[in-house]
């Protein structure tokens, strides 16, 4: 009862509060940029990085930095003819400690047919001025699969990083695709790879994130009947712990949905969110966890009944959590925000993209500054763009 009056008393509170606002940020990305992605480093300054082609043939990967009259002008990391470009699996930033800034992308290593790649990391110790020779985190050196990475600043001054790995695969079509770990020190060297996990879905997209407890990390797994739920790890103490399911939605898919998990935290404070369609009923799901991912409560269902997925989420330092993800509508697919508490209590959910079409297949991003939430995607006319846009609660 008490529980119940609670709740009721958070959704007046939701009720009463004004309507969130969304205003559109005019990025410096070029006609025909895509792939965008956003990073907030420890000052709290917010970096969006996208891909451009660039003529005759090939790809930059550029980046701006959020200042106070929005987003300042564009730099170069890096560009090349060679890179594999995918719009599930798409280049980053990361920031360490000491300040040092980092960014990766893919570069092929196959034919013409093959979909081989390799990561490249790029260090800069001036910010973002220059960059140093690339790295390649992984060290088998087979022409497989290696991407879809996940980063983050680690409690010793390292990148913590994630990527699914194909070296375990004996051809690229067949084999299990492997979810495996290092550390990146400002100097550039890596750390020992550790295996998380055997048999990973192969091309869904991983999460990761830091609480005072450890690193989480969440992907989609794949078990022998090609059952492909959340999987949950954590690491600590050195050691990553077994991978268990974060939600037994006994999901059987044979074939990589290209739809993977999303995690954030705040403190202890934890959030997860996914897609999933066990039976070909779509659904997007998120928990909270309040001691840093040890636990999670009961899963609370975010749609609005016919989700694409695409799924991002942002934990609140009140333990709320902002979820986004693509629903399919009749005006197309339009890419929609939540805010949740706890006891599952929502806002009505924002259409972002009245602020300018979503791409069908893209990979929309959010992250928290300071009280609001910074929104990219790239956006559905041709030729393509990138778009930003803040939503303030």
């Amino acid at each position: 009862m008490i529980k119940l009056i609670a709740s009721v008393a958070l959704l007046a509170v939701f009720a009463a509060a004004p309507p969130p606002t969304v205003s559109e940020i005019k990025t410096p990305a070029a006609a025909g940029s895509e792939e965008p992605n956003l990073a907030v480093a420890p000052d709290g300054r917010v970096y969006l990085s996208w891909l451009e082609p660039v003529s005759p043939k090939g790809y930059a990967l550029r980046y701006s930095v959020r200042g106070p009259q929005g987003w300042a002008a564009p730099k170069t990391i890096a560009q090349g003819t060679n890179w594999f470009v995918s719009p599930a699996d798409f280049p980053s930033l990361a920031m360490l400690s000491d300040g040092t800034l980092a960014a990766n992308w893919l570069v092929a290593t196959g034919g013409p047919r093959s979909e081989a790649y390799d990561i490249n990391v790029a260090l800069s110790k001036d910010g973002g001025a220059t960059w140093g020779k690339p790295i390649v985190p992984h060290r088998d050196t087979k022409k497989r699969q290696h991407g879809f990475l996940s980063w983050l600043p680690t409690s010793d001054g390292k990148l913590g990083v994630i990527w699914l790995d194909g070296r375990n695969m004996p051809s690229e079509e067949e084999g299990n695709m492997a979810l495996m770990y290092t550390t990146i020190a400002s100097n550039g060297t890596l750390g020992p790879e550790i295996q998380i996990d055997n048999r990973a879905c192969e091309c869904c997209k991983t999460a990761m994130t830091a609480t005072p407890d450890g690193l989480i990390a969440v992907f989609r797994d794949r078990s022998d009947k090609e059952i492909r739920d959340i999987a949950v790890s954590r690491y600590a103490s050195g050691r990553w712990s077994r991978p268990e399911d974060l939600s037994k939605d006994g999901w059987e898919i044979d074939g990589c949905p290209i739809n993977g998990p999303a995690v954030s935290s705040n403190g202890k404070n934890v959030a997860a969110a996914w897609f999933t369609a066990p039976g070909d009923k779509p659904q997007v799901n998120v928990v909270m966890s309040t001691d840093s991912g040890k636990t999670f409560g009961k899963k609370i269902r975010v749609d609005g009944g016919n989700p694409a997925g695409r799924t991002e989420v942002v934990s609140l330092p009140s333990g709320d959590a902002v979820v986004s993800w693509i629903e399919r509508t009749g005006q197309g697919p339009r890419l929609h925000l939540r805010r949740f508490d706890v006891n599952g209590v929502a806002t009505a959910p924002i259409d972002v993209s009245q602020m300018g079409g979503v791409r069908s297949g893209g990979f929309p991003k959010i992250v928290l500054a300071g009280k609001d939430i910074i929104v990219t995607w790239t956006d559905s006319s041709e030729p393509s763009h990138v778009r930003t846009a803040v939503v303030s609660f």
